[in-house]
């Protein structure tokens, strides 16, 4: 077994959104424009309206029958409200916003799209759809997630943990991590009492992966190459929230790069060891 895992680094990356319109509106790139000049802050601000007056965004409003529907079973089950779902199922007309970028920072991609869906869905008081993940976002979640003049963002603003149930514990995953070019974190057989530790856990290691991800990242790379073990530790599970732990106490964690490709995040007899290192003797729960 070698030291290091080889990823491939996908030559683009697209972030798409939905825009659930009771009517159409006249114009939306002008209107957008004219709504982030005056209410985004720079940076932001300026990557958003370049990107707005180039082929790297699009805007495409047509007849909500003219898309693929929305997922709401999918929706509903990520947390969107019962209004929401209601002007969804009702829309007369969608927007969709496709922005399209390379790997690497910063995700102009993700960034620029998210922001014109934002403002889009403020000026008509329609819900905005992330359909990556999918889920609704708030008006709240949407502004928190997006960079500040630092350029930082909560990564947890992007990325979601679903798990489903198997016969020896729970298949967790993550959701976000492709946004930015990498294969998603799973881990399989997690005992039920360890879910809401390990999730932070993958969490921090995501955070500490897409570092790396980044860091060995160069412009034109078709492959890179991480540690097969990345130490995770208190730092990087409060990175992910947007905050900041002290403790330099951390821990290794196993990956394996599996087909699809995803990353396969530690194995069911490490997962508690590795909890009660992280957050202390008390049971991870």
């Amino acid at each position: 077994m070698g030291e290091h895992l080889t990823l491939p680094v996908p030559e683009t990356l697209y972030g798409n959104y939905a825009v659930a319109l009771a009517e159409p509106l006249a114009d939306p790139a002008a209107l957008a424009r004219d709504h982030i000049a005056r209410h985004t802050a720079a940076p932001l601000r300026d990557l958003v309206l370049g990107m707005l007056g180039s082929p790297m965004l699009t805007l495409d409003q047509r007849p909500a029958p003219d898309f693929p529907p929305l997922p709401r079973d999918l929706l509903a089950a990520y947390g969107a409200a019962a209004p929401d779902l209601e002007a969804i199922t009702s829309a007369a007309h969608l927007i969709a916003v496709r922005a399209a970028y390379r790997p690497g920072r910063p995700p102009a991609h993700e960034w620029a799209s998210r922001t014109v869906a934002g403002a889009l869905g403020a000026i008509a008081g329609a819900p905005v759809v992330d359909v990556f993940t999918p889920q609704v976002l708030t008006p709240d979640h949407l502004q928190r997630s997006l960079p500040g003049p630092d350029g930082t963002v909560r990564l947890t603003d992007w990325m979601l943990l679903p798990h489903t149930a198997g016969p020896d514990g729970l298949f967790v995953t993550t959701k976000g991590l492709a946004r930015f070019g990498l294969p998603e974190l799973q881990t399989e057989d997690v005992p039920p009492d360890l879910l809401e530790p390990w999730g932070r856990v993958l969490n921090g290691l995501a955070h500490r992966v897409l570092d790396l991800w980044l860091a060995e990242l160069p412009s034109g790379a078709l492959t890179v190459d991480i540690p097969e073990t990345v130490p995770v530790g208190l730092q990087d599970i409060a990175a992910a929230q947007g905050a900041r732990d002290p403790t330099s106490r951390e821990v290794p964690v196993h990956l394996r790069l599996a087909p699809g490709p995803v990353l396969t995040a530690g194995v069911p007899d490490t997962l508690a060891p590795v909890c009660t290192a992280l957050f202390g003797g008390r049971p991870c729960r």
